[in-house]
């Protein structure tokens, strides 16, 4: 984890415009997903902002690529680097550890097409963002609905708790 980025701090909702960012990413409309994840970067106060941050950045660099343009891609992604790492792997329900590694296919894709290949890219490899858009846990063990506080969810029924670390498993 980053000096900074505590696990706490991946509690919470989600801000709006970085749902409808999110959204917009998934779409491939990867501009208008840069606009709303910046007015929640701007209005959020907390360390959650710089997430926001990190994933608009990766939008562009998505919107690099498929306009064709090496140096602004690889630009961009290394300047995301410092934001969208040292999150846990599940933060207020989007999946940041495949964005991450996602995002290492892509750019590794990228850096092999290099400079005059970059318009060749397989646009499969750019996947979109999982995200529990509800962050609404259901118990695998009794059905019940499990509650998410600090990075612990545990379902008031029986007992079953995991981590945040562990949510992956309900994105697969």
């Amino acid at each position: 984890m980053t000096q900074g980025r505590n696990p706490s701090d991946c509690s919470g909702r989600l801000h709006p415009n970085a749902g409808e960012g999110i959204r917009l990413f998934n779409e491939g409309k990867y501009f208008e997903a840069h606009e709303e994840l910046e007015i929640a970067w701007n209005e959020e106060p907390g360390p959650i902002r710089d997430l926001y941050r990190g994933i608009l950045q990766v939008a562009v660099t998505y919107l690099h690529i498929t306009r064709g343009n090496y140096d602004g891609a690889v630009k961009v992604h290394a300047r995301s680097l410092k934001w969208i790492q040292g999150w846990s792997d599940i933060c207020r329900g989007i999946n940041v550890g495949k964005l991450r590694s996602d995002m290492d296919i892509v750019m590794s894709e990228v850096g092999r097409l290099g400079r005059n290949g970059i318009g060749d890219i397989d646009r499969f490899l750019i996947k979109p963002i999982l995200w529990n858009e509800k962050r609404r846990w259901v118990c695998d063990r009794c059905g019940g609905e499990m509650q998410e506080s600090n990075c612990k969810v545990t379902c008031p029924n029986c007992g079953n708790r995991f981590d945040c670390s562990d949510l992956n498993l309900y994105f697969d």
